[in-house]
């Protein structure tokens, strides 16, 4: 899970894993697997860099294995 912001100043987790695409239109829409379009303020950029940190997190303890 990840936070990101809405335009209202609203944080909300959402999961990443059902993020389809990441536009900047010139606001960044999210939209996920369902269909559905959520409008935050984090930049593409920055969306995409907390699913990589958030991914990292969580494969650390399978590199031990």
């Amino acid at each position: 899970m990840i936070e990101v912001t809405k335009l209202n100043e609203e944080k909300l987790m959402i999961n990443s894993d059902l993020v389809e695409t990441i536009e900047e239109t010139p606001d960044t829409v999210l939209t996920f697997s369902s269909g559905r379009k959520l409008i935050v303020k984090e930049s593409r950029q920055e969306v995409r860099n907390l699913v990589i940190l958030y991914k990292r997190e969580c494969n650390v303890g399978l590199q031990k294995l």
